[in-house]
Formats: C-alpha cells, structure tokens, sequence
C-alpha cells in the first residue's frame, strides 16, 4: 500500500502560502511507516517547532491499473474518506528554498492520519463533495471537491501515467485554505457532508 499526495490543488491554498500555480498537479509520496495507527494520537515531532495540519479529501484504490484512460477512472475506486497530511512546515519552507525534496517534511514517521470510516462513492457527486475540519469546536477548514484544480479523475488518470496503481491505496487529493498550527492538547475532527470521519488528538 502507498499514499499519494497532491499538492497545490486549491486556488485558495496555493494563494494562502504565497505559492506559484502549477501546469501540472504536485505529487508526493507518504511512506506506510507515516501512517499513525488506529485510535493513536499524533505526537508532535522534535525537529519541528510549527506542524501544520492539511485536511484533504481521500480516494481508496479498489483495483490495480496503469495508464487509465479518464473515461474508465471510476472502476477504479468506490469510497472516499478524509485525512490529514502533517506537515512540518519550518523544514518544508527550508527544503524549498534549498530546491529540495519535501519528504522530511511531508513523509516523516506517523504524518498520516487516515480516517477509520469510508463511504460509499456512488452516495455522493465526486466533483462537488464538502469536508470540514473542527479544531477545539472551531472550523479551521471547510470546503467542497469543486474546487479543485484538478479533480478526481483528472488526478486518478494523471497519477496513473507515472505509477501504477494498486488496490488499496490511497491518494490524498489536496487540501483548502485554512492550514494552521497544531499545539499539545489540540483536539481535530473531520467530516465529510454531516459524516463524522475521523477525531484525533495532538501530544
């Protein structure tokens, strides 16, 4: 199993970081290790003194392809959840001046939560789905997947170009604006519509 990343799929997030728009969609890679286990809190890691949190939309792969023409796309998954992709973003901002790789900042041991709920597909229009993300009973993040630059589809037959795709992976599919700082004793939910998805605490 591997998790893909997109980066800078959202107007408002790429403005919000003061980013360049891309021709093409971002990718990166989160190892299984990134993972944080079930019912596990996430623990803030030594190096990094500013952890952000990305809340994104997520597609679980339900059969192996490559090159997968867009019209065919949709037999390839049947669920979406939601997550977050941490991110140190102290060490990103480093690597990216230095024109180097983020995975110390994106890829880092127990990075990656992943939701313990996925719904059904077909309940839902995959181009215009909302997702929200509640720190301390605050809305930090909320958006909907018609906003993406590249939507789903897009993003299943582009990936698929340059690795193929094994069932039971999951692509992260970019987060909104609203990305901001995680403390010790933060409290974050996520919800896909009115579907509570996930809920993890910060150590």
């Amino acid at each position: 199993m591997k998790i893909i990343c997109v980066g800078r799929n959202y107007a408002s997030h790429i403005t919000e970081l003061s980013n360049e728009k891309p021709e093409n969609p971002v990718l990166f890679m989160k190892p299984p290790s990134s993972l944080i286990p079930r019912n596990q809190p996430f623990v803030i890691p030594e190096f990094s003194n500013d952890i952000h949190y990305e809340v994104e939309l997520l597609v679980k792969i339900c059969k192996n392809g490559k090159y997968i023409d867009h019209q065919f796309t949709q037999n390839y998954y049947t669920e979406i959840g939601l997550g977050i992709d941490f991110t140190a973003r102290d060490v990103q901002t480093d690597l990216k001046k230095a024109g180097l790789p983020w995975e110390k900042a994106k890829a880092f041991d127990r990075s990656a939560c992943v939701g313990n709920i996925w719904l059904p597909v077909k309940d839902f229009d995959i181009d215009d789905i909302s997702f929200s993300l509640i720190k301390n009973n605050q809305i930090v993040q909320q958006d909907t997947s018609a906003k993406m630059l590249w939507k789903v589809d897009e993003l299943i037959c582009y990936i698929s170009r340059y690795f193929t795709l094994n069932k039971g992976d999951i692509i992260f599919t970019g987060t909104p604006m609203g990305v901001g700082k995680v403390q010790e004793n933060d409290h974050l939910k996520g919800y896909i519509d009115d579907h509570d998805i996930f809920e993890i605490n910060v150590k």
